[in-house]
């Protein structure tokens, strides 16, 4: 029993990371329709940015949140403006978006290569090596920090979605654009905060998980992959899909770690995500089949 608890909660604590990973991912596809394959490599430069401020500026991680989340706030309008913009409204515009943000993450991944090479680079904190015991569990200090950071940003952007007049607009244009327009929510706006905003979440995601991943040009791919699952588990569009779908994911993956090997945790992954995917096509949250 102590153990199953113990697997449990290291489960959950990744589920935690992996869920604020996809939410800025769901978000971005909710309201703005398209699909984001740079969202990994944003990742990627949301962890080189912590790793520099850390080693040059002696910053916390966790603090560089604070500093991350509104730089990459800006990222997301430039390219926004520049990149996504002006391929909406167009003529096949969820396949030239798709192309845009695959060649952004080429750009991403290919840049941090030429400027860092392909070393693996890790920090450590005053957490590193360090575990919380509670009720005969013992919970890693990093990851727990993580965790906590995690659901604590999740729960300010649902309350944002849900109770304030910006969240309202957003909800609005996520379900019916032409109808938000005749009531004169300015569309374009509330686009580009929701882009910013996605890549900020992830960003900030980045700067969280720095301390307990190595950084290097790539890692990128597997967190854009865990995404996209998460994503498509949850049921596209939803925020609390992502959130249940963050952390099935992160269980599995921590009980497939334990039962069979850390190198197989991904494939049980794939397995769990085609399984509910063949019972219910549109998803855990989703509503309606999606083709």
């Amino acid at each position: 029993m102590e153990m199953l608890l113990q697997i449990i909660a290291s489960g959950l604590l990744l589920g935690g990371i992996y869920a604020l990973l996809s939410v800025g991912l769901n978000l971005i596809f909710g309201v703005i329709k398209i699909v984001n394959l740079a969202h990994g490599d944003f990742l990627m430069m949301g962890m080189y940015a912590t790793f520099f401020l850390f080693t040059l500026k002696d910053i916390n991680p966790y603090v560089s949140v604070l500093i991350i989340f509104p730089a990459f706030v800006l990222v997301g309008v430039l390219i926004f403006r520049f990149i996504i913009k002006p391929l909406l409204g167009k003529a096949e515009t969820e396949v030239n978006t798709i192309i845009a943000t695959a060649g952004l993450g080429f750009v991403l991944q290919n840049l941090a290569l030429m400027l860092w090479k392909s070393d693996f680079r890790a920090i450590e904190t005053n957490l590193t090596g360090k575990s919380y015991e509670f009720a005969g569990i013992m919970l890693s200090a990093g990851r727990t920090w993580a965790f906590v950071i995690c659901i604590a940003i999740a729960l300010i952007l649902y309350y944002i979605l849900m109770k304030t007049k910006v969240g309202t607009h957003i909800r609005a244009v996520s379900q019916d654009t032409d109808a938000a327009t005749l009531m004169g929510i300015n569309v374009n706006r509330i686009y580009t905060l929701t882009f910013a905003a996605g890549i900020a979440l992830v960003g900030a995601a980045g700067a969280i998980i720095t301390p307990t991943f190595y950084v290097y040009p790539t890692v990128g791919l597997y967190f854009n992959t865990m995404a996209f699952i998460i994503v498509v588990l949850g049921g596209l569009g939803s925020f609390t899909g992502a959130l249940i779908g963050g952390l099935l994911i992160g269980l599995v993956e921590s009980f497939a770690g334990v039962m069979a090997s850390s190198e197989l945790a991904q494939v049980f992954s794939l397995l769990i995500f085609l399984f509910i995917l063949f019972v219910k096509p549109e998803g855990i949250m989703g509503k309606g089949a999606r083709v």
